[in-house]
């Protein structure tokens, strides 16, 4: 009861003065404004990759895609250029299953009376199926076009001086697309996970201003003398800065729902992201403990939030990538999957959530550990290498 009392009074004390704070205000505003501003860039850029003109993403060096063609009459597949496109033949719609396992990037299915069409002077159609999340999509598109292009300047020359060249020069491609294109998933799934993760990050001042602050200050004498634990002094300072970064999370999914984003398990995907502060606020405060002054905690945090950030995203590329079981230990793809409505199992969420709780337990364990150490707080400090080594049991102090 007395460990909640304290607990509690310090959580509020710290989270009414943060709230009161002209400086937190004026971030707090500035970061809403870098939303907005975030918004309207992603939206601008999605519109131009779903535009016709587009953004070009086809490799400027030679690349390797794999092509079914459906050619029975053999004059496109002999035109291909097999350095670039690794070509099969196949006669049937199994090249359709074949796109949706990533067998193949795309399938090229020819008119079966190709050559009877062409000696007549009539249309040939040609229908290229291509799987929009493969990047290659766009190397066995170019790749058509030109030998579209080839094969009819070679039938103008040789075959049909004195038809109606006009039906192979003017063949058109039908693309029926497969699934959306891997640059509108990053901006869809991913730059939206990093917009609702991105607040964590913003607060860790807040952090360093109260730790940090206590040592330059010398009031973190005066807290140590109190008769209440380091344990809870660090957690509820740590608590109102979950409690800060939560409320401004609530608000910035606000404003995504508000500006179109489309968010599913709307709660579910609140209480992760909020959860995920939680570890991130631990580490900050072993970081705020340890430094000797501003600049150093910066610094440290700066490379801290490096590591974090390729913990949370590299995975939840990976898994946009090839489905990866293990790749739901990250919060981020977690939470990527719940707002996009996917189905996620009961093994595959704990994944995530036991992983956050064991950072949690983890880094706060450190933090009061370092906390409560007079040689942390008031010096000479020891150097990292010898913390560890002390932390870990395996060099006395």
């Amino acid at each position: 009861m007395n460990f909640n009392t304290n607990f509690l009074t310090i959580t509020r004390w710290e989270f009414k003065n943060t709230l009161k704070s002209k400086k937190f205000l004026l971030i707090f505003l500035m970061q809403l404004s870098v939303l907005f501003m975030l918004i309207i860039l992603f939206n601008s850029f999605a519109v131009k990759m779903e535009s016709e003109e587009g953004i070009s993403l086809t490799p400027s060096l030679v690349d390797f895609a794999a092509l079914d063609i459906d050619d029975r009459g053999g004059l496109f597949k002999k035109y291909v250029n097999p350095e670039i496109i690794d070509i099969t033949s196949y006669n049937d719609n199994n090249s359709l299953s074949r796109i949706e396992k990533g067998e193949i990037g795309g399938w090229l299915k020819v008119s079966p009376d190709s050559i009877e069409r062409i000696q007549k002077g009539e249309v040939v159609d040609i229908v290229l199926y291509l799987d929009y999340s493969d990047p290659r999509r766009s190397v066995i598109k170019d790749e058509v076009n030109s030998t579209i292009q080839s094969l009819s300047t070679v039938l103008t020359r040789a075959y049909l001086p004195s038809t109606n060249t006009e039906n192979t020069k003017n063949t058109s491609i039908t693309e029926v697309k497969t699934s959306e294109s891997l640059p509108i998933q990053l901006i869809k799934k991913v730059m939206l996970s990093v917009l609702l993760f991105l607040p964590l990050f913003l607060f860790g001042n807040i952090i360093i201003d109260s730790v940090v602050g206590e040592k330059e200050r010398k009031t973190g004498e005066i807290l140590v003398a109190m008769p209440i634990s380091t344990g809870e002094i660090l957690l509820g300072k740590g608590l109102a800065v979950v409690a800060i970064s939560a409320l401004q999370v609530a608000m910035w999914i606000i404003v995504l729902i508000g500006a179109g984003f489309i968010i599913q398990n709307v709660i579910l995907v609140y209480l992760l992201v909020v959860l995920t502060a939680v570890p991130i606020v631990g580490l900050t405060s072993i970081i705020a403990a340890y430094a000797k002054n501003y600049k150093e905690a910066g610094i440290g945090i700066s490379f801290a939030y490096i590591v974090v950030v390729g913990i949370l995203i590299v995975p939840a590329l990976v898994y946009i990538s090839r489905t990866s079981y293990s790749a739901n230990f990250s919060p981020m793809t977690t939470v990527m999957r719940l707002f996009t409505g996917e189905t996620i199992a009961l093994p595959e969420l704990l994944m995530s959530v036991i992983f956050v709780i064991i950072m949690s337990i983890l880094t706060f364990w450190i933090a009061t550990l370092l906390f409560k150490r007079d040689d942390i707080l008031f010096g000479p400090r020891p150097g990292p290498i010898t913390l560890i080594l002390q932390i870990l049991g395996i060099k006395k102090r």
